[in-house]
């Protein structure tokens, strides 16, 4: 039996004792139709009375209260039929009542903005983009580095990375050269907003081991620079994020002082440092460094002047940045999960909800999302982060899919059906408002290019951007994907843009221009709910639905295919199905089948 429960309106519509729902069904005789919710952690069922038809499904209602006791909120359903018990909860069907943690959950008021979903966001690694002003590049030993203190390098743009070299190597890019690109980004391709990896002063080229958060680095064009940025940006109403790395420090920081850089007393160079307390250093003297690495001494929580400079205090470095003349609208949190009291994560819960308590405080509709490589679940049910960089609900299966390798770089082959499911388990265990704030994304500064570990196959590269673009969450690009840069693991992955267009990859560029205009042309993409309706051999295929409009998209990762689509399931009344390509489609009421060619995805559009 075919159960759905979309969590858009109309069939969930806020009020102000609880929610009312809608399951549909595609049968109605015979059957006894319950919610089941926990108000107050007690449980309670509820009967559904039904309120007709919507296309060819069946419409079942019930009026949900909201959890004084618990936010967010969680509830199933249940249909009998003939004795038989059949559960729908957020991952799917069960033949018995679901965990609570599979369920469907609903935040009263803890949920993300909303202009985050309509994003196509663009990630820049400032020192790899575009060089504006040649002035400001790094110059070949200008100073030394890192715990072993190496001089650093001075490369020609468009030099490969080399990983012996890793942050000491810089190129020469900056924050000009972003703002110069602005046309290019918002005219051409129809990027809406920016991520920058870390901008602040440090002696990497990455900048994960900041010195002076007040303060852009001189090398990217110093606070002028951001702010300008900042401006063009806002004419054009486009958004920027930038990196908050607050779980540590690089060891040059004033706080810290290793290697005597700065006029201060460092918490390296004496226990009696104002600043001692402020990182996590074990009885024995010795400092905690981030994974084992010195060169990123952590940060230590239970300093109430850390808290107070992080993100209490009147000018703390979360709040600074959101006011003029910068504005930031929001703040991607490196490493966000460890930061803590102690060398760990104790009461990072805590923390995280504070710093969202502050960037909401500066600017109620600020975006806070955190880097998680691994389940990111019990920091996105409302009350902690909006969206998260969604490694592991989306880039980690699609990898699997296309590419056959897991995050750790191993041998990983996943059948279609099991993909599909873990999209449906990591979706369904946050409130969707967040599903629908969520990073998702191919690649990154991190990893391997997704183009890279598909062996530069075009058509699994764009199989995978059109997946990008089309599912629930914010699409993000890595910068040069579009054109079809490659690069391995990290430093390889951070290679320069090549603005030499006789060396695009002419093909992936036009196939991210169009998936870009469908995202913006396209609400269901945006905002809408979503249902897969096939996942069986090589083809994958779901839709994405609002009260007025419909999209299905097909994804054949193999052979040439005919397919037979289940649109029926959809509950949207279609006059009419397109394909955006060439495809010829056959249709007959409720289906709509096509002829898959290989590796290929196939866009309907209905109205």
């Amino acid at each position: 039996m075919f159960l759905l429960h979309p969590q858009i309106e109309p069939w969930l519509v806020r009020g102000a004792t609880g929610c009312t729902l809608s399951l549909l069904v595609e049968r109605s005789e015979g059957l006894e139709v319950l919610l089941r919710c926990e108000p107050d952690n007690e449980a309670q069922l509820i009967p559904m009375r039904y309120t007709g038809r919507v296309g060819q499904l069946h419409r079942f209602e019930a009026e949900l209260p909201w959890d004084g006791g618990n936010d967010p909120t969680v509830y199933c359903f249940l249909v009998i039929e003939r004795g038989r018990q059949r559960w729908l909860a957020g991952d799917g069907q069960h033949p018995r009542i679901p965990h609570r943690d599979q369920m469907f959950r609903i935040n009263r008021a803890d949920t993300p903005p909303t202009w985050v979903r309509d994003q196509v966001f663009y990630q820049i690694f400032p020192d790899r983009f575009c060089q504006g002003d040649p002035s400001l590049a790094v110059k070949g030993g200008e100073y030394r580095q890192g715990m072993r203190q190496r001089s650093v390098i001075a490369k020609r743009w468009g030099e490969l990375p080399e990983a012996a070299q890793g942050g000491i190597e810089f190129y020469g890019g900056d924050l000009v050269g972003v703002q110069r690109q602005i046309d290019y980004l918002e005219r051409e391709l129809g990027i809406t907003a920016l991520y920058l990896n870390p901008v602040f002063t440090a002696g990497s080229n990455h900048k994960y081991d900041t010195e002076d958060y007040y303060h852009v680095d001189p090398h990217l064009g110093g606070n002028d620079a951001l702010a300008a940025l900042s401006a063009a940006l806002r004419e054009r109403g486009m958004r920027l994020l930038l990196d908050a790395v607050v779980n540590h420090t690089g060891t040059d920081h004033p706080w810290f002082n290793l290697h005597g850089t700065h006029d201060t007393l460092g918490a390296a160079q004496s226990p009696h440092s104002p600043w001692r307390r402020w990182y996590a250093f074990d009885d024995a003297g010795q400092y905690q460094g981030w994974k084992g690495h010195l060169h990123l001494p952590v940060l230590d929580y239970r300093a109430p002047g850390l808290r107070e400079r992080v993100y209490a205090g009147p000018n703390a470095i979360l709040r600074h940045w959101m006011r003029a003349p910068y504005r930031i609208d929001g703040w991607r949190f490196d490493v966000i999960h460890m930061l803590g009291e102690g060398s760990g994560s104790t009461n990072n819960a805590h923390y995280v909800r504070e710093f969202r308590r502050a960037m909401r405080e500066e600017n109620p509709q600020s975006y806070v999302m955190g880097e998680h490589f691994s389940e990111a679940t019990r920091w996105l049910q409302g009350d902690q982060e909006d969206g998260a960089m969604n490694y592991y609900g989306f880039a980690h299966p699609l990898r699997e899919w296309l590419a056959g390798v897991d995050i750790a770089y191993l041998p990983a082959k996943l059948d279609t059906r099991d993909f599909s499911a873990w999209l449906d388990a990591a979706r369904g265990r946050i409130p969707y408002d967040n599903q629908l704030a969520q990073f998702n994304l191919l690649d990154s500064h991190d990893t391997a290019r997704f183009f890279t570990l598909v062996g530069a196959d075009a058509a699994k590269m764009k199989l995978a951007v059109t997946l990008l673009f089309a599912y629930p969450g914010a699409p993000c690009i890595y910068y040069g994907d579009e054109i079809g840069l490659e690069g391995g693991q990290d430093p390889d992955c951070r290679r320069c843009f090549d603005w030499d267009r006789s060396h695009w990859y002419a093909e992936l560029f036009e196939h991210y221009r169009a998936s870009i205009a469908l995202r913006r042309s396209r609400a269901e993409w945006r905002h809408g709910g979503y249902q897969a309706l096939l996942a069986d051999g090589d083809v994958f295929a779901f839709a994405r639905f609002t009260t007025t409009a419909a999209s299905v998209v097909v994804l054949n990762r193999g052979t040439r295919v005919t397919v037979r689509i289940p649109v029926w399931q959809i509950p949207v009344a279609v006059k009419a199905w397109r394909a955006t390509g060439t495809e010829a489609l056959a249709v007959e009421p409720g289906w709509v089948t096509i002829d898959a060619a290989p590796g290929t995805g196939v866009v309907l559009l209905g109205d």
